[in-house]
C-alpha cells in the first residue's frame, strides 16, 4: 500500500529550536513563532504584528520588490516616495541621459511632481499575504512516485490553488517551494506599473569607488536613488497616464536622524534573490570550477572591450554605463566567491557535515530506507560535467555576452510565421510592428563595432573551453571555411546581417520575407546557438531530476537529524527579514575595521577626473566647509556608511535598514569581500552588510541638491 509523506511532522520541525545568531533569511509571516523573542532580547521594540500583519498596517506594507525582485525599495512618504540604491535605478538614469542632459554625471532632481520622469516597464510589487499550503500541495504525493509523477501532482495542485486564491481580482498569486521542495507557501501580491524617477545623485556620489570599491569595506558611496509610485485615482495599479496620482501606502517608514552606534539592533527587510546554503561539497566544487570560472573568463574579456569603447566619448560612456555595471558586478562577485570558498575551507566543512549525515542515516534501517540515496544521487549527478560546462559557457559567452544573438533571435517567431505568409498575414504585421517599436530603445545604447569585437572574442572563448560536440552548427563553417579565424568570420557576419543596423532592420520589417532571414548570418547563428542549448539541456534532464530528488531528501534528512536547530529556507526572491547588530570586524590578522565611515575618507580617496574617484566641485566645497546641517553625527562629522552583521544577498540591494523602533537608519547596498562565500555558506565572524547612512542620503537631498520639497514630505525623527 502506498504511504503518504508525513509532511505535517516535518513542518513542525521547522518551528522549534535555536539558530546561529544573526544568520538566517526569515519569512516575516513566521517571525511570531520563530524569532520575535530573540529580536526583542536584542533590542527590537516592535511586536510581530507591527512587523508583519494582514489585518493592520505593518512594516511589510512599506517594503516593495523592485522590478519583480531584482532589487528592493521602501516607501518613505504618504505620497508613495521610494528609496532604493543608485545601482537599482541606474538603468533608468542611463535611459533618461543624453550628452545634453547627462543625469549619470550630473544627477537628477525633480523639484515638483510634474518634473518626475516615467519609466515604462519598471514595477514595484507589494506583498499582501502569505499562506502555508504545504499539506494541500502534497496531498496526492506519495513516496513511491517517480520524480516526474511527483512534479505533475504538485503542478496540478499548485495551479488549482493559485486559481482559487486569485479569483477575479487583479492581484498576482503564486506558490513557491522552500527547503528544496519540502515546503510550499502561497503569496498574494499587488504590482504597480507607473513608477517615476524623482531623484538621483551624480555618479561620482552614487557609484563612488566604482568597480574598485565594489564588495569592499570601508566604503564611502552614496548609493541611493528615488522614485515615486503612481496609481489610478481610485488607488488601483494602472499603466502610465497623466491622470494617475501619487499612491497612498498603508505604511511608510519614518526616518531617524539619531544615527547608529556599535551593538545597536538592526533589521533588514527585502527580497533576497538566491542562496544555496544547503548545497553539498560536490555542488560547491562545481560552482567554483564551472559556473564561476565561465563567468570570470567570459566577462573579463567583455568588460575589457566595453571599457575601451566607453573611453572614446561621453556618448559612449552613457551608452554602455549600465551594461558595464551589470556585467562587472557579478564578475567581481565570482572572483571573490572563489577566493572566500577556498580561504574558509567551505568544501571541507560541507564534507564534514555529509560524513555526519551518512553516519546518522546508516545507524538506523528506517532512516537508511528513507534518506540513504540522498547523497549518492547528488554525487552521481556531478560525475560528468562536460555538458553542464558547455551550458555555463554558452550562457556567458554566447547568450549574455554579445547582444546581437539574443536580439536577432527575437525574429524566430516571425520566421515561423513567414513560412505561410498569406495565412499569417495579420500576425506577421502585428509581430513586425511590435519588434519595430523596440528599435529606438535598443539601438540608442548599441554600438555595432563594439558588439562585433565582443562576438569574435567570446565565440573563441567558448570554443577554447568546450568539446567540439557542443559547438553550435555554424562553428563548422568557422573552423573549415574560415580556418578558425573568429574575427574574419564575425566581420563577414556583421556585413551579412540586418540586426546590427536600425535602418536596415526597419526597412526589413516594412516588408519581411523568410528569404532575408534565411540568408542573415547573425540570425542563423542565433538559431544554431539556441538549438544547441536546448538539445544539451534536454540531455541533462534525467540527471537534473536525480539531483533535485537528492537535494530534497538531503534537506529533509538534515532537519530530522538536527531537531533542535531552527532552519530557514534559501532565498528565492520572496520577502525576508534578517536581524542583527551594528558591528565592526577583523578581516585579517592585525586589522580591525570600524563600523562606520565619514566624508573624511571620501575626500581622502579623491582622484580628480578619475571615472571612479572624482569628487564634484560643489561636493568638495560643502564638505571642506563642514556644511553638514542637521545631519552631522554627535562627533561633528558627516557619517557616510556603516556595517551590520545582517544576512543579505543579491536582491537585497536597496533594502531598508531599520532600527528597533521601526525607523529607517540606512539603505543596504553590498556585502563584504571577505565573506563572498555567503550565498553558499554564512560566515558568522566575517559576514557584513554594507549600508549607506540615511543621514548622508538626506544631506545630499537637502544640502547638496536643495530638494527641500522631498525633505518636506518625509516623516523625520530628530
Amino acid at each position: 500500500m502506498m504511504r503518504k509523506l508525513n509532511l505535517i511532522l516535518l513542518i513542525s520541525i521547522f518551528m522549534v529550536g535555536s539558530a546561529v545568531a544573526k544568520e538566517g533569511m526569515w519569512l516575516p509571516s513566521l517571525i511570531h513563532k520563530l524569532n520575535i523573542k530573540t529580536m526583542q532580547d536584542m533590542g527590537c521594540e516592535l511586536s510581530a504584528e507591527d512587523i508583519y500583519s494582514i489585518n493592520q498596517s505593518s512594516l511589510k506594507d512599506a517594503i516593495v520588490a523592485l522590478d519583480r525582485g531584482s532589487c528592493t525599495a521602501e516607501v518613505i512618504s504618504k505620497d508613495g516616495l521610494l528609496l532604493t540604491n543608485h545601482h537599482c535605478g541606474f538603468g533608468e538614469i542611463q535611459q533618461h541621459s543624453s550628452v545634453e542632459h547627462d543625469y549619470l554625471q550630473d544627477g537628477f532632481w525633480a523639484m515638483s511632481k510634474d518634473e518626475e520622469l516615467p519609466n515604462p516597464g519598471k514595477t514595484v510589487t507589494f506583498l499582501l499575504s502569505v499562506e502555508d499550503v504545504t499539506a494541500k500541495v502534497l496531498a496526492n504525493v506519495t513516496d513511491d512516485m517517480s520524480e516526474g509523477e511527483r512534479a505533475q501532482k504538485i503542478d496540478e495542485a499548485t495551479r488549482q490553488l493559485e486559481r482559487e486564491a486569485k479569483g477575479d481580482t487583479h492581484y498576482e498569486v503564486y506558490i513557491r517551494d522552500f527547503f528544496n521542495a519540502n515546503q510550499y507557501f502561497l503569496f498574494v501580491t499587488e504590482t504597480f506599473k507607473d513608477i517615476r524617477l524623482v531623484g538621483a545623485p551624480p555618479q561620482a556620489l552614487g557609484k563612488f569607488g566604482g568597480d574598485t570599491d565594489n564588495w569592499m569595506w570601508p566604503r564611502h558611496t552614496n548609493d541611493f536613488s528615488m522614485f515615486r509610485i503612481y496609481c489610478a485615482p481610485d488607488g488601483s495599479p494602472a499603466e502610465y497616464s497623466e491622470d494617475n496620482v501619487p499612491y497612498q501606502p498603508k505604511h511608510h517608514l519614518p526616518i531617524s536622524l539619531k544615527g547608529v552606534k556599535e551593538n545597536d539592533f538592526a533589521m533588514v527587510f527585502g527580497y533576497p534573490g538566491s542562496t544555496n546554503r544547503y548545497k553539498t561539497s560536490w555542488g560547491i566544487d562545481y560552482t567554483m570550477k564551472v559556473t564561476n570560472t565561465a563567468r570570470i573568463v567570459a566577462r573579463e574579456k567583455k568588460l575589457e572591450i566595453i571599457s575601451d569603447y566607453m573611453a572614446t566619448s561621453q556618448k559612449a560612456k552613457i551608452q554602455y554605463a549600465s551594461k558595464h555595471a551589470s556585467s562587472a558586478n557579478y564578475y567581481k562577485n565570482a572572483i571573490g566567491q572563489n577566493e572566500a570558498l577556498t580561504k574558509l575551507g567551505i568544501i571541507a566543512q560541507k564534507q564534514e557535515l555529509e560524513k555526519e549525515f551518512t553516519n546518522w542515516v546508516n545507524a538506523n534501517a528506517e532512516r537508511k530506507a528513507k534518506y540513504g540515496e540522498a547523497l549518492p544521487l547528488i554525487e552521481g549527478s556531478y560525475q560528468d560535467v562536460e555538458a553542464e560546462k558547455a551550458m555555463s559557457y554558452a550562457a556567458e559567452a554566447l547568450l549574455r555576452g554579445p547582444e546581437i544573438f539574443m536580439f536577432a533571435y527575437r525574429a524566430n517567431q516571425l520566421a515561423d510565421l513567414l513560412k505561410k505568409p498569406e495565412e499569417n498575414k495579420d500576425r506577421i504585421a502585428a509581430f513586425a510592428a511590435r519588434l519595430e517599436g523596440t528599435l529606438d530603445g535598443y539601438f540608442k545604447d548599441y554600438d555595432a563595432a563594439t558588439d562585433e569585437k565582443i562576438v569574435a572574442a567570446l565565440m573563441k572563448i567558448y570554443a577554447d573551453n568546450n568539446s567540439s560536440k557542443y559547438y553550435p552548427a555554424f562553428y563548422s563553417e568557422i573552423l573549415n571555411k574560415y580556418k578558425g579565424d573568429y574575427e574574419k568570420y564575425t566581420a563577414k557576419m556583421f556585413q551579412k546581417t540586418i540586426f546590427d543596423s536600425k535602418e536596415e532592420l526597419a526597412d526589413f520589417l516594412e516588408n519581411p520575407t523568410l528569404k532575408v532571414l534565411e540568408k542573415d548570418m547573425a540570425f542563423q547563428a542565433a538559431v544554431d546557438i539556441f538549438d544547441m542549448y536546448r538539445s544539451t539541456s534536454m540531455g541533462l534532464q534525467a540527471g537534473n531530476e536525480k539531483l533535485l530528488k537528492g537535494r530534497r531528501l538531503f534537506v529533509a534528512g538534515l532537519m530530522e537529524m538536527q531537531p533542535d536547530k531552527k532552519f530557514y529556507p534559501d532565498a528565492n526572491s520572496t520577502m525576508r527579514l534578517t536581524y542583527g547588530t551594528v558591528m565592526p570586524y577583523d578581516p585579517r590578522d592585525g586589522v580591525t575595521y570600524k563600523y562606520y565611515t565619514t566624508t573624511d575618507g571620501y575626500l581622502e580617496k579623491e582622484i580628480p577626473g578619475d571615472y571612479e574617484f572624482d569628487v564634484p566641485k560643489r561636493m568638495k566645497e560643502l564638505l571642506l566647509d563642514k556644511d553638514f546641517g542637521e545631519y552631522a553625527d554627535a562627533d561633528g562629522k558627516l557619517h557616510t556608511c556603516f556595517i551590520t552583521d545582517n544576512d543579505i544577498t543579491g536582491g537585497n540591494s536597496g533594502s531598508p535598514v531599520i532600527n528597533g523602533k521601526g525607523e529607517l537608519i540606512g539603505i543596504a547596498f553590498d556585502g563584504n569581500w571577505e565573506a563572498m562565500s555567503g550565498d553558499l555558506d554564512f560566515e558568522e565572524n566575517l559576514q557584513r552588510c554594507i549600508n549607506v547612512d540615511i543621514r548622508f542620503v538626506l544631506w545630499v537631498v537637502d544640502i547638496y541638491a536643495g530638494a527641500q520639497n522631498l525633505i518636506d514630505e518625509m516623516t523625520i525623527i530628530r
